[in-house]
C-alpha cells in the first residue's frame, strides 16, 4: 500500500488531543452547572454519562485495533477511516438516543430490559477473553460483499475506484463498514447504560458526542498503551454491573435511588482503581 499525504497522529499529539477533549467536556459541564436550572445535578449527569461512554469505548477501540492490524492498515490511513467512522457514529447514535428515550418514556418497563442487557454485557466483558478478528468468519464483511462488488487490493486511502468502467469499493470501504456496524452494536450497551443516569436527550447526546469526538486520539493512545492498563477492561465491566443493577433495582425495591453525584463518584472511583491496579501490576515482559 502506498503512502498518502495523510499524516498519522503521533503519541504526543494523541495525548494533547485527549487532554483537549477532556478539558472541553469539563468546560461544558461547568457551563451546565452555571447556566442551567438544577445545574449541579445536570452537570453530574453529563459527567457520569461522559465517563460511562468513554470507559465503554475502550472495548470498542480494541476491536478497531484488531481490525486494522488484521488488514495491515497504515496508521495514516487508520486516521482517515476513524474520521469517517466518527462522523457516521454521531448520526447513528443521535437517532438511537432520541428513539430510545421516546420508547422508554412511553413504555417504562423497557428500562428493565435495557438493564438486563447491560448486566449481560457486564458478565460477558468480565469473563470473556479477547478474540482475534477473523475476516473470513465476519458476517459484516460477508454481507457487504453480497451487495457491493469489492476490489481485491487496497488503493491507498480510497474507498471507491473505477475498474472496467464500473465504480467498485475497495477493501478499505469494507473496513469502514465494519467500524460503523461494530460501533452500532456497542451502542446497545452504552446508550441503555446512560438511561440509568438521566433521560434528558441533550445531556445524553452531548455526553455521547464529546466522548465520540475524543475517540480518535484515544485510539492512538491505546495503540501505544494497550498493555499498560490491562485491568481497565475489568473496571469497565464492573461499571456496567453497577449501572445494570441500578436500572433493575426499582423492580424489586420501589424506593431505590442513588444520587447522581454518588453515581459519578462510584464510576470515577472504579476507573481510577482499575488504572492504578494496572500500574501497580503491569504485564511482565518475557
Amino acid at each position: 500500500m502506498k503512502n498518502t499525504q495523510t499524516k498519522p497522529i503521533t503519541f504526543q499529539r494523541a495525548i494533547l488531543w485527549s487532554i483537549f477533549w477532556l478539558g472541553f467536556a469539563l468546560l461544558v459541564a461547568s457551563a451546565i452547572w452555571l447556566f442551567l436550572l438544577n445545574g449541579s445535578e445536570r452537570a453530574a449527569q453529563f459527567l457520569a454519562g461522559y465517563l460511562i461512554e468513554q470507559s465503554l469505548s475502550v472495548d470498542n477501540l480494541f476491536v478497531f485495533l484488531m481490525l486494522f492490524t488484521y488488514f495491515k492498515i497504515a496508521p495514516a490511513i487508520q486516521r482517515r477511516v476513524l474520521n469517517y467512522g466518527i462522523a457516521g457514529v454521531i448520526i447513528l447514535r443521535g437517532i438511537m438516543i432520541f428513539a430510545g428515550i421516546g420508547l422508554v418514556n412511553r413504555f417504562e418497563f423497557l428500562i428493565y430490559i435495557f438493564g438486563a442487557i447491560v448486566l449481560y454485557s457486564a458478565f460477558k466483558l468480565f469473563f470473556g477473553s479477547e478474540k482475534e478478528f477473523d475476516a473470513e468468519k465476519s458476517r459484516i464483511i460477508t454481507w457487504t460483499r453480497k451487495f457491493i462488488p469489492i476490489a481485491r487490493e487496497f488503493h491507498g486511502e480510497k474507498f471507491f475506484i473505477r475498474e472496467a468502467g464500473k465504480r467498485i469499493a475497495t477493501p478499505l470501504f469494507v473496513v469502514l463498514v465494519v467500524v460503523e456496524v461494530t460501533d452500532f452494536l456497542f451502542a446497545f450497551d452504552s446508550i441503555p447504560a446512560i438511561f440509568a443516569i438521566t433521560r434528558e436527550p441533550l445531556i445524553i447526546y452531548g455526553s455521547n458526542l464529546l466522548a465520540v469526538l475524543g475517540l480518535r486520539s484515544m485510539y492512538f493512545l491505546l495503540v501505544r498503551m494497550r498493555t499498560a492498563f490491562r485491568f481497565v477492561e475489568k473496571g469497565v465491566s464492573i461499571i456496567l454491573l453497577f449501572v445494570g443493577l441500578k436500572m433493575i433495582a426499582p423492580l424489586f425495591w420501589k424506593d431505590f435511588s442513588i444520587d447522581t453525584l454518588y453515581s459519578l463518584i462510584i464510576i470515577l472511583g472504579i476507573l481510577l482503581v482499575s488504572i492504578l491496579a494496572s500500574l501497580v501490576k503491569p504485564i511482565r515482559k518475557e
